[in-house]
């Protein structure tokens, strides 16, 4: 047979593959930030019980150790480890750690954030809480999952969760919490642009809002982290076949931005 009548398309199928299989639950590795307690500690919980091994990123993990081995306790494989999204170098050491350890990111949940500034105007900036609500809600977010993907990417597998909220979408907007208000919404912006950008990537990127909990941010009144956490992690273990990318959810149900 001549040259000329030979198709080669290795490459091609090479790209095609980059889709890979879903790995089982129990070889999944997953980064939650902010878990030392509330949301990120029961996602963390409920995560872990499902045989995901679980990084608790947490600025103290000295204050959290204990909240990680009583997880380990019930069965589940969790690590708190030391991160706070501010600090670059937190994030480029928690993600050589678990890159060491692994060779392997999975899951991101993106749950650290503050700075709910309800008594606060707009016509009378506090300009430490804008850029800390910034800080942390946005770009902690941004530059956290920065380092994450080429992780998520060696595999071609990933699902990106940003822990948002619902007060930052159009038919809710109030003159409440403007800093709060405004870094989630432009956490919703990111999460769209980002989930654009990974289309095809294997890497599915989603805010959830998890309504208003009874956490030390939330205050009293709101309903159980563990109810709130439920949503969060049917993101985070979205599979193939609800490949939804660049939306936003409540309780597993599409909301609008």
């Amino acid at each position: 047979m001549s040259a000329a009548k030979v198709h080669r398309l290795p490459l091609q199928a090479k790209r095609c593959s980059a889709m890979a299989v879903e790995p089982p639950l129990t070889q999944r590795v997953a980064l939650v930030s902010g878990a030392n307690r509330g949301i990120g500690l029961e996602v963390s919980r409920q995560l872990a019980s499902l045989g995901v091994t679980v990084f608790m990123g947490m600025r103290e993990p000295g204050k959290g150790e204990k909240a990680s081995r009583a997880i380990r306790e019930l069965g589940g494989d969790a690590y708190a480890i030391k991160l706070d999204v501010t600090r670059q170098g937190d994030i480029e050491q928690a993600i050589a750690h678990i890159d060491a350890r692994f060779g392997r990111l999975d899951i991101l949940v993106n749950n650290a954030g503050g700075y709910f500034d309800y008594d606060a105007k707009i016509s009378a900036p506090e300009l430490d809480t804008i850029r800390g609500a910034l800080e942390v809600n946005l770009l902690g977010a941004w530059c956290l999952t920065a380092a994450a993907l080429p992780l998520m990417r060696r595999h071609g597998y990933g699902r990106i969760v940003n822990v948002s909220s619902e007060c930052a979408v159009h038919n809710m907007c109030s003159d409440k919490a403007p800093a709060y208000r405004i870094s989630k919404a432009a956490l919703n912006a990111y999460t769209q642009v980002t989930a654009r950008e990974l289309a095809g990537s294997g890497i599915l990127v989603n805010a959830v809002c998890p309504g208003w909990t009874a956490t030390a941010l939330g205050g009293s009144g709101g309903r159980p982290a563990a109810e709130s956490a439920e949503g969060i992690v049917w993101a985070a273990l979205l599979p193939e076949r609800e490949a939804a990318t660049g939306e936003f959810f409540r309780d597993r149900v599409k909301i609008g931005w």
